[in-house]
């Protein structure tokens, strides 16, 4: 089932996701779902508090970063990722390292914007999987970014909040409009000011 995608200025996107146990009912439907969601608005990882749960599981897709990849001319940063396709429940970035690079980011729950975030190359992750299989991975280049994104979403943060005081003064009429529902788009989406769902 395809759910509405929570906008900008939501609370439930401030709050820091609490941990789930392996019998959190109806938790195979609801990464199904999120899946569903998520390729339904061309996304390539969401978090549950992007669709108001505030709990700390997030699935990612990153194959499309493997699908642009240029033969003749390879970038490293999306060296593995075709198939690329994830759930973490109850994940914990365990280290970050490596140089800080920038890449232009954008938010399913804050469509039209785009912006350069600087993160860490490389993580050490630990988690459990759908199955509740624990795993420590290493990640690096495009896959450790969309992890630290949605990463971020379960402890509250969001992708602006890495920008500079002054950017984000820029863009704050852009993500008042966002949260009031004044905004483009072809997904379904829930918004905090107008409480409907377009």
């Amino acid at each position: 089932m395809i759910l509405p995608i929570v906008a900008y200025g939501d609370p439930v996107l401030k709050k820091e996701g609490i941990e789930i146990e392996k019998d959190y009912e109806g938790l195979q439907k609801l990464i199904d779902d999120m899946f569903e969601t998520m390729y339904n608005a061309s996304g390539v990882g969401l978090a549950a508090p992007q669709i108001g749960k505030s709990i700390r599981l997030f699935i990612v897709d990153a194959s499309p970063f493997a699908e642009e990849e240029d033969e003749d001319n390879p970038d490293p940063k999306a060296k593995g990722l075709e198939g690329f396709k994830k759930v973490f429940i109850n994940p914990i970035i365990e280290e970050e390292s490596g140089e800080k690079w920038a890449f232009q980011e954008g938010c399913l729950s804050i469509p039209t914007i785009r912006e350069d975030v600087f993160r860490k190359e490389k993580i050490l992750i630990t988690y459990f999987d759908e199955n509740f299989n624990f795993h420590e991975e290493t990640y690096e280049g495009y896959a450790a970014r969309v992890i630290q994104h949605e990463y971020d979403h379960v402890d509250g943060i969001l992708f602006t909040d890495h920008l500079s005081p002054l950017k984000k003064r820029m863009l704050n009429k852009k993500l008042n409009n966002i949260s009031k529902g004044e905004v483009d788009i072809n997904y379904r989406m829930k918004f905090p000011v107008k409480k409907r769902t377009k």
